[in-house]
Parts: C-alpha cells; structure tokens; sequence
C-alpha cells in the first residue's frame, strides 16, 4: 500500500486550493545529487576522508608491508562511505518532501523533512532574482526579499542562498532546467507587478466630498 505523506494539501505543494484568478505556472524540486554536492558539500566530506585514508597508509606503510598499511586506512575509507552515504539519505529526503510552485501570483515552496511549512512569496514582495546555473543546465535561483519580510536562515535551509544569513534569500536550489525556471519567474512576476492595484475608499455618511 502506498502512502502519501502530504495527501491533506487540497493541492500538491500548496496548503489551501488556489484563487479562481491564480493558476500554477510550474512545480518542481530539487535534484537530490546536485543538492548533496551543493548544499551538503558530499564531495568535500568524501576528500577529507580520503587524505586521512591517504594519511594513514603512507604513516603505516613507513613500519608495515604495504599490504597491511592498506589495511590500517581501511577503517576511514568505510567511515567516508558511511558520512556521504547518509549525506545523499539527508539530500533525498529533503527533495522528496519539497514542491516548488511558480504561480502567476507568486512563488510557493513547500520545504521541510521533519518539520513541514509552506512559504509564500508575493511578486510583489521580491526584488530581484539571481540565477547561478550550472553546466549541466541545473541551478539555484535566489530571490531577494524587499520591505520588511524577514526570514530565518536556519529554519528555511537549504533552501537558501548559501551564506546570505543577515539577509537570508530563499531559493529554488538545484532546479533541472533552471533557466528555463527562471524565465518563468521573470515573464510572472513582470507581468503581476505591473498590474495596476486598485483600492477600495470608503466614505462614511458624515464626511464630505469635494465637487469638481
């Protein structure tokens, strides 16, 4: 039997059912290798593992045959396997439970293994957008936040732009096709910004009103 850990969102991604006048533009999620190597540095855990599996032969193998030195730098190469190991399970867990949605109102990312949220981002509220690409067409595209919206570095990582902690920007990070993405973003959120808003005025029976 399957089962479905987010079957109570009315929408995939989303916590309430869209506007009538809010329509999805495009969901994804990260590629959890690239976000292992990005965001959870797996290949600098793998080296570092390495130069102390190296480390050891070469200290062993000054006062041991070879064969045996090879032995002694054994146990950090099985630790190296272990570390990136549960690195990749951390990076597949996180892209399994996170959508990205691209609206024509906003961006929308459900993030969160343990602790699930949803984060909602009104054109209106980013400034600008930064697209780091990769050659193989993966990426990050980062937006920066305007007014007051503040959010938590921590809490929203690694959905971020890497080291950005004052100011933290959340990311769609390790997209396939990011470019495609971010043209997305661009053409919604140029188009939502430049709608005209209109506000409501309420004249109370008392208050008097200029004539033309």
């Amino acid at each position: 039997m399957s089962h479905d850990d987010f079957k109570f969102e009315p929408v995939r991604g989303l916590p309430e059912e869209l506007p009538k006048d809010e329509h999805i533009l495009w969901q994804g999620a990260p590629d959890p290798r690239r976000l292992a190597r990005e965001a959870l540095s797996v290949r600098w855990v793998a080296g570092y593992f390495t130069l102390l599996a190296v480390w050891r032969i070469g200290a062993s193998s000054a006062d041991f045959p070879f064969g045996v030195a090879l032995l002694h730098g054994l146990p950090f190469v099985v630790s190296g396997l272990i570390a990136c190991g549960i690195l990749y399970g951390i990076a597949y867990v996180q892209a399994r439970s996170t959508v990205y949605t691209l609206t024509n109102k906003r961006v929308a990312m459900r993030i969160g293994a343990a602790l699930t949220m949803t984060l909602n981002l009104p054109y209106v509220c980013i400034g600008t957008a930064k697209l780091d690409q990769k050659p193989s067409g993966h990426g990050t595209l980062a937006f920066e936040l305007i007014g007051d919206t503040r959010l938590s570095y921590m809490m929203t990582w690694p959905h971020v732009r890497p080291w950005r902690m004052a100011r933290t920007q959340p990311a769609l990070r390790c997209i396939p096709d990011a470019e495609a993405v971010a043209r997305i973003f661009a053409d919604a959120a140029e188009t939502r910004i430049s709608q005209p808003q209109i506000a409501r005025v309420h004249h109370h029976d008392g208050d008097a009103v200029a004539a033309e």
